[in-house]
């Protein structure tokens, strides 16, 4: 049994405008000790996917479908119930740090108040661990920074606290969403070396949320692309970074900068914008943007499988070579 089992996930809110489909049927599975990375531009659906995982939909929101952990299903839960997986068991890395502290409270209330409820530590047990963690996600005089509020922190500083809180009780399952976005390079580079080294040492479970492509290579064992809150294509990172075979995967990764190859100082882009989530056209998502696109694709294909652990959703068997996304 997987660690985490998501089968038909539908996430929708009720706006006064209609309703709006973020999630559309998504489904994967998370084993211990790995790394899945689920990708896709903004308004994709990847935040709503970890929300409703973690049960924080917003009020109008509604989840549909099954979200198994350790063969518990988390949909439906109570508040109660949900506290006591929440923070010991699945912890969240948001992406925003600043709206996530407490401003009323301590940077180290806020990280001793996790272990004393989940681990049931003594404050000075507790304490010294949180201590050791912001040392570990590179704040400098750690001590100093447990005495602070965060609007005395800068919001990279924040982010990394954020980190730290998340990585306490080293969860079963850790959900990241842009985890590093605030901070710099370098600290980016540690950032995503300490959650390699939780996942390995200690079978920490990693639901990587990233726009960042280059952490999906260094990071990931599997990559999940969706579009329109819709899977396209899903395969083992080497398998998918190497021979994409979906349109909006080779569009995203021709996007990248790269220093293999002549620029000319222009940037590859897919053309057009994702599609209005209140009316999404029939057929596939993609097809307005999709340089592939005929008239088959005005019916929406399956999710087929295209080799071991390789799935597709696109009515083409393979790319036409030597045609450039954008």
């Amino acid at each position: 049994m997987a660690l985490l089992e998501v089968d038909n996930l539908t996430v929708s809110f009720d706006t006064p405008d209609g309703v709006v489909h973020a999630v559309n049927g998504l489904a994967f599975e998370l084993e211990p000790g790995e790394t899945l990375g689920l990708v896709g531009e903004s308004g994709s659906g990847k935040t709503q996917t970890a929300l409703a995982i973690m049960g924080l939909l917003a009020e109008n929101g509604r989840a549909g479908g099954s979200v198994m952990f350790r063969g518990q299903e988390l949909l439906g839960m109570s508040p109660s119930e949900l506290s006591r997986v929440r923070g010991s068991k699945i912890s969240m890395i948001f992406q925003d740090p600043i709206s996530s502290l407490n401003p009323y409270m301590s940077i180290g209330d806020q990280l001793i108040e996790v272990l004393v409820y989940h681990r049931n530590l003594k404050r000075r047990a507790a304490r010294e661990r949180a201590v050791e963690m912001l040392r570990l996600v590179q704040i400098n005089d750690p001590e100093q920074r447990m005495r602070q509020f965060p609007h005395e922190l800068s919001g990279g500083m924040c982010q990394r606290v954020m980190i730290a809180m998340g990585l306490l009780c080293q969860p079963d399952l850790l959900i990241a969403d842009e985890p590093t976005t605030a901070l710099d390079v370098t600290v980016q580079s540690q950032i995503n070396t300490l959650m390699g080294e939780l996942s390995t040492k200690s079978s920490t479970a990693i639901l990587l949320i990233t726009h960042d492509l280059g952490v999906v290579a260094g990071l990931c064992d599997r990559v999940l692309v969706i579009y329109a809150g819709t899977e396209m294509e899903s395969a083992g990172v080497h398998e998918l970074f190497a021979d994409p075979q979906h349109p909006y995967t080779k569009g995203l990764l021709d996007s990248v900068p790269r220093l293999d190859r002549d620029q000319s100082g222009i940037l590859q882009a897919i053309p057009g914008s994702p599609p209005n989530l209140l009316e999404v056209p029939q057929g596939c998502p993609f097809r307005d943007r999709c340089p592939y696109a005929w008239d088959k694709c005005r019916t929406m294909p399956e999710l087929r499988e295209i080799g071991e652990g390789r799935f597709k959703r696109c009515h083409l068997d393979s790319l036409p070579p030597g045609k450039e996304s954008g």
